[in-house]
């Protein structure tokens, strides 16, 4: 869109009694645009390109529904990765292909806002395809909006999996052909195959009328979102004249004379599911203050060791693999939500199945989780010495590791974090049950920092294991960790024999 495109009226009573307002830029727009200082007055975008004139449907749709205090503009790589120096809303810039997924975070996240993904042919439909149709598939209430000019217009005009056959491109010289390049693929009619979608349609550029019919169909779909239904989508058939080496008029002809037969206009979804709400995402509410002592527990003791108000506790679990690493992490994040607290968990792991070195990142919060990778844990649970060893440098000062073993390695350099050494593969050979020696550390973890409750624990447990012996000598594996914390002497620096501080 340019200034030629719209009159821009900032004072209209400056102008005298006979002045009148035709037409103004839609207050969605920024007032002027930063991105040159010599050119803030206009986009970026060539003369006759379709994407000024999408912004502005856009724009005002967003206007006449009163959206733009609650909507977020997902913007791609392409031709208009600038987006977010001309619209005036939340802007999210993603990598290539990648707007459907960081709109479906954005949404669930949020899921008052408005969420619109914006997508050409070769980020949506190339690189972008496995996410779009994911995205469908699952219903996701997000609006996306498809501009399709059969090229890639940003770098320099390589064939799109839009590209017309017989059309020339830098990479199909002698025009597309079916044997060697593929037929042109059909982005609306594949997603209507699809049973999620409640909006699909495709329109076009070539003509006012045209787009009118676009004008309509971007401010329905954000209708369908702001109602609350599911998946909406809009194809846009946009004149490129730079890459086609057309002039604006002849580009808009070639819409209508050579994309419309290949891309037929049509409405190809237009319903609202039956059960919306059923298909929902659970929204689950972070409580304001979370009372662990209303939690039904089997704990010996009335209290625990050290008991603290959980704002934030990040936790590393490492060993070899088969030791039960990541469903340690697995039980403590879902002990972590069954308290109604946030709670992330991020594995990594080698390709071996056993023996293998492993390891994953657990957060729990009070509120959102910025990110689920643990750099400085505060608890370190170390199944073994390779473990040990490699990780113990990152637990800071007050921090606590608790280490699967009767001592510490004799050359193994004094930490500064606190150090609990609870021979757990042992007790858990005691109880017939090897495989317990993880549930003997979550045992000692729960009863030095009484960050959860030994009940939620077996409750995680029993929700996993069906069988009532291995629920019963995980019950008592639970048991015997917590013992051995209270009964036996720490490790560590002797400032802070005071307890692990959160």
């Amino acid at each position: 869109m340019t200034q030629e495109m719209s009159t821009v009226v900032s004072n209209p009573e400056a102008c005298g009694p006979d002045y009148e307002v035709i037409q103004s830029k839609s207050p969605v727009f920024y007032d002027s645009y930063d991105r040159k200082s010599d050119l803030k007055h206009q986009t970026h975008y060539c003369p006759g390109c379709g994407h000024g004139i999408v912004h502005k449907l856009i724009a005002e749709a967003i206007e006449d529904l009163h959206l733009q205090a609650k909507t977020i503009f997902v913007s791609p790589v392409g031709c208009s990765v600038f987006a977010y120096y001309y619209l005036n809303l939340g802007n999210v810039q993603v990598a290539h292909g990648r707007a459907p997924a960081a709109a479906t975070g954005i949404k669930r996240t949020c899921p008052d806002k408005i969420v619109i993904s914006y997508q050409g042919d070769g980020d949506l439909a190339a690189i972008g395809m496995a996410e779009i149709v994911h995205a469908a598939n699952r219903g996701e209430k997000i609006t996306v909006i498809f501009v399709n000019n059969a090229i890639y217009g940003m770098t320099g005009g390589q064939m799109a999996p839009t590209t017309l056959l017989g059309q020339f491109s830098t990479t199909s010289p002698w025009g597309r052909r079916s044997a060697n390049e593929g037929f042109p693929i059909h982005m609306a009619e594949l997603l209507a195959s699809l049973e999620a979608p409640v909006y699909i349609e495709r329109t076009a550029l070539s003509d006012n009328k045209n787009i009118m019919k676009a004008r309509r169909a971007i401010r329905k779909a954000l209708e369908f979102q702001r109602d609350g239904a599911g998946f909406s989508f809009v194809e846009v058939l946009s004149p490129c004249p730079t890459i086609w080496d057309k002039d604006p008029v002849e580009a808009r002809k070639w819409v209508e004379e050579k994309m419309i037969p290949v891309f037929p206009l049509n409405v190809f979804r237009d319903r609202k599911p039956e059960t919306v709400a059923e298909t929902c995402p659970p929204q689950r509410p972070v409580p304001e203050v979370l009372d662990l002592g209303a939690q039904e527990s089997t704990h010996i003791s009335a209290t625990a060791r050290h008991s603290h108000g959980l704002e934030e506790l990040k936790i590393k679990v490492a060993g070899f693999g088969g030791q039960g690493v990541l469903l340690l992490g697995q039980l403590l994040t879902e002990m972590g939500v069954r308290e109604g607290l946030e709670a992330s968990w991020l594995p990594s792991y080698g390709p071996e199945m056993r023996s293998g070195s492993a390891h994953c990142h657990v957060c729990l919060s009070r509120n959102r989780i910025g990110s689920p990778l643990v750099s400085q844990p505060d608890v370190l649970i170390a199944m073994n010495e390779l473990s040990l060893r490699k990780f113990a440098s990152q637990v800071p000062e007050r921090g606590l590791i608790l280490y699967n073993g009767a001592t510490l390695p004799q050359d193994f350099p004094a930490p500064l974090a606190r150090v609990a050494c609870i021979p757990a593969a042992e007790v858990a050979d005691k109880l017939g049950f090897a495989k317990a020696a993880n549930i003997v550390l979550l045992g000692a973890l729960l009863e030095e920092t009484g960050c959860l409750q030994p009940g939620t624990a077996l409750a995680a447990i029993g929700a996993r294991v069906k069988k009532a012996g291995v629920v019963e000598v995980n019950r008592k594996a639970l048991e015997e960790g917590r013992k051995f914390v209270d009964q036996n002497v720490w490790v560590g620096p002797e400032s802070q024999a005071d307890g692990f501080a959160i």
